[in-house]
């Protein structure tokens, strides 16, 4: 037994809650510490200015922000195959091209295996634009990325065996290039998966479409779990939530696709009754969906 003198008082509610903070604040720390070391411990090199070249394979991060005001050509180029380009939550950003840019924040032709995460990209014509002219590339991954303001499409990927999950899409279209507005392509096969899409307008003046999400050439993959607000044609344009542009067998389920019941928009638009819809949710949209075979399970509101 301690001597009186020896003795500590009693902890109080508040001192137990102070310790309750201080213990929160040292793991959070630890968190981010670790985070960090991980992502950067991954990296085969480093991303500092722009435009940059992409032509070693490996793992390319940002440990900061960048941004150009160029008005046309590629912020990043990925010039060849197995690159991941890992922006550790940093902006990739080409606001200060204005609307008429023509510029792509991320951009690779013909390439194989190439993965975009954790990237903040806006104010590019194209967020990120992957195209295949060949037909040979593919295996592509867009993961967990927030794209904001591009002014025509925020992703745009080309390739069978590629996936686009988990990415947000704000705020597309504007550009004074095109006419329509496209927030997420899909070209060939191409899974796309849990992402959402919010607000795709339009240019003023045209009387042109806006789609959310399309699929292009796509004859084997699914369009799961998706949510797409706010599109917006113009004038006399239609809107649509998901557009399957000769595409043949593409499963689409658990998406909730919410419109604002104008006239002309469409839900999902397929061109083959082999498309199947299956327990979406379609909300707002002048005819829920045309051609594609109903799955059972679908929710529609006019």
């Amino acid at each position: 037994m301690l001597p009186l003198n020896s003795r500590r008082r009693p902890l109080t509610r508040s001192d137990l809650r102070a310790l309750a903070l201080l213990a929160l604040a040292l793991l959070l720390v630890g968190t981010r510490a670790a985070h960090a070391a991980q992502s950067y411990d991954n990296c085969s090199g480093f991303i500092t200015s722009l435009p940059a070249v992409i032509s070693t394979q490996g793992t390319w991060c940002l440990k900061q922000d960048l941004a150009t005001a160029m008005t046309s050509g590629t912020a990043i180029t990925i010039a060849t195959n197995n690159v991941t380009i890992d922006c550790n939550d940093f902006k990739l950003g080409g606001l200060a091209a204005g609307i008429g840019t023509l510029t792509a924040g991320i951009y690779a032709v013909d390439r194989q295996n190439a993965t975009v995460r954790h990237c903040n990209i806006r104010g590019f014509l194209y967020g990120i634009n992957l195209v295949n002219p060949s037909a040979t590339s593919g295996g592509h991954l867009i993961e967990d990325n927030r794209f904001d303001g591009n002014t025509y499409s925020g992703i745009h990927v080309e390739g069978d065996g590629s996936t686009v999950r988990r990415n947000r899409v704000f705020d597309s279209g504007g550009t004074t290039a095109f006419d329509d507005a496209r927030a997420l392509v899909a070209v060939f096969n191409v899974d796309v998966l849990d992402n959402t899409v919010s607000g795709v307008t339009a240019r003023s003046g045209t009387g042109s479409y806006a789609i959310g999400m399309t699929t292009f050439l796509n004859s084997t993959s699914s369009v799961n779990g998706n949510r797409v607000s706010g599109v917006l044609g113009d004038g006399s344009g239609a809107s649509y939530g998901i557009y399957n542009f000769t595409s043949s067998r593409v499963a689409m389920r658990d998406n909730d696709l919410l419109g604002n019941a104008a006239t002309g928009s469409v839900g999902i638009f397929c061109t083959t009754g082999n498309a199947n819809a299956k327990d979406n949710v379609i909300n707002g949209f002048a005819t829920a969906w045309t051609t594609c075979s109903d799955g059972g399970g679908n929710t529609v509101v006019p």
